[in-house]
């Protein structure tokens, strides 16, 4: 133990001493962070948050601080975490525990520095400094001084805190395990057992008996084909023809007549008459996926079809009836399209009789270890030669990752892993980068993060992976828009949208 850790220590021991004993809170105090190391910022607002259960706000320099409290009608007391020194500010952490002082806040304070001396060590004791703690550290010493920071000088029932460390042990205790389906999780080729996809069964049987036109919608990866495949094999039209029609990859000059057909010498280059989909589809189920991304004039004829249940093929002037029930999806906000004039309000209404909502898999995690092993018992041998395990820690991540890609994304990395680490035990070095990255970890650290493979790694395509599932997470949260989304990216919009350009995401 060097000087500075003892001295610590012995000013810790001595506040413990000379405090009163603890009295009941109701409450635990907000733990306040000011630290402008964005990564070591992150990783202990998730350890002391997801962890140990406390509310934690964080901050980059004092003055955001200061400036946060100045706007509070009014201010309990809190447990300070400050850095020393700031790189793009006047204002030092020893500085703001004056300042705090002097405004006559009630606070326990931890200080952190990468610059120890002797010198800063004495000055934050002589300001009533908590404790004086040198980088790096461990998350778990910081923890455990919060506590004793709380019930030793802000006089809060250390019950409370055992509580919640019982519960962070308890949530650890619990390993991700895989679980094999039951025949009770298929349905109609899906797979689920949480109480989201339960309900999304429960109205497909429902819904479908009836001719009524369902509207799907859902993000890119969850389903949606499948949803409208079951609604097509439980209902009376099951023994004639299911059409899909992606409105989406077929171009728009083109997506008329495979929609209605045409006649021959409609245009150039039709020789013969052709039958469109909604006439192959007569009888049955005509499934038009993407329907978001359907042209505003074809948006209108697929109006009349609605209303009149007949169509005119490309050259033609004679209707002609059909017997079709029509399922549509989109991964789009089609009420938002309607509101900036790409979508249809009459056509929208026509469309959403009776609305699916499929959720994505990050609102459904429980699903993902049934997903797993379902995946494993596709793509692993029969011999088992190519058979793989999981990490414990490894599972962790899996269910922490928010999944952009939903289930196709998951199917495709179990894929991937199988063929090329077949035979092995996964390990967090053997998963994408931006898996690593940009999972909801308990507890995050830089090598953790950043650990680099013993082969090495491409630099710039894991950047451009994370930054580009940063950039899609962005436009998720806030629908599309890029105002907003280059907000919670801290870019301007123009170069949030040059970005956007360059990967062909404009269309997201």
């Amino acid at each position: 133990m060097n000087d500075l850790d003892f001295l610590g220590d012995a000013f810790s021991d001595f506040k413990d001493f000379i405090e009163e004993k603890p009295v009941s809170n109701q409450e635990i105090p907000m733990i306040y962070l000011v630290e402008d190391d964005k990564l070591l910022s992150q990783s202990i607002l998730i350890y002391l948050s997801k962890k140990l259960g406390l509310k934690v706000k964080s901050f980059e320099g004092p003055n955001d601080f200061l400036a946060h409290l100045a706007g509070l009608d009014e201010v309990d007391q809190f447990c300070l975490l400050t850095d020393i020194s700031f790189e793009n500010s006047g204002t030092d952490g020893l500085y703001l525990i004056d300042v705090l002082r002097d405004k006559g806040y009630k606070f326990a304070s931890i200080v952190m520095t990468g610059f120890a001396s002797i010198e800063t060590a004495i000055a934050a004791t002589k300001k009533g400094v908590f404790h004086y703690l040198t980088k790096p550290f461990e998350l778990e010493i910081l923890s455990n001084l919060v506590v004793r920071a709380m019930t030793s000088k802000l006089n809060v029932d250390s019950s409370l805190f055992n509580n919640k460390v019982e519960e962070a042990k308890e949530t650890t205790a619990k390993k991700v395990k895989l679980v094999e389906p039951t025949e009770d999780d298929f349905f109609c080729g899906m797979i689920g057992r949480s109480k989201a996809m339960k309900k999304i069964f429960e109205r497909i049987k429902k819904v479908a008996n009836s001719n009524s036109t369902v509207l799907i919608g859902g993000p890119s990866g969850t389903g949606k084909e499948l949803v409208a495949k079951a609604i097509h094999e439980l209902s009376p039209r099951a023994s004639k023809n299911v059409i899909n029609v992606n409105c989406g990859a077929i171009p728009s000059e083109l997506l008329e007549s495979e929609l209605f057909g045409h006649e021959k010498g409609a245009f150039t280059g039709a020789i013969s008459t052709r039958m469109g989909r909604f006439e192959v589809a007569s009888g049955g189920t005509i499934f038009l996926d993407e329907i978001g991304d359907m042209p505003l004039l074809l948006q209108v004829k697929l109006l009349r079809v609605l209303q009149n249940r007949e169509i005119e093929r490309v050259g033609s002037t004679s209707p002609i009836p059909v017997d079709v029930r029509i399922v549509t999806a989109t991964h789009r906000d089609l009420e938002k399209s309607v509101t900036d004039g790409n979508f249809r309000e009459d056509l929208y209404y026509r469309l959403n009789v009776i609305p699916i909502k499929i959720p994505a898999l990050k609102d459904r995690k429980e699903d993902i270890p049934i997903l797993i092993s379902y995946f494993l018992s596709r793509f692993v041998s029969a011999d088992g030669r190519n058979a793989i395990s999981f990490d414990d820690e490894v599972l962790e991540v899996l269910l922490g990752y928010d999944w952009p890609g939903n289930v196709r994304e998951l199917e495709n990395l179990i894929e991937r892993l199988v063929i090329l680490r077949g035979g092995n035990t996964i390990r967090i070095e053997d998963l994408p980068p931006k898996i690593i990255a940009l999972s909801n970890r308990r507890v995050v650290s830089e090598e953790d993060v950043f650990s680099l493979p013993e082969e090495g790694i491409d630099l710039k395509t894991f950047l451009n992976e994370v930054e580009e599932s940063l950039i899609k997470q962005a436009l998720t949260k806030t629908s599309g828009n890029k105002n907003q989304a280059s907000k919670l990216l801290s870019m301007n919009r123009t170069t949030l949208i040059e970005k956007m350009k360059k990967r062909n995401m404009l269309e997201l």
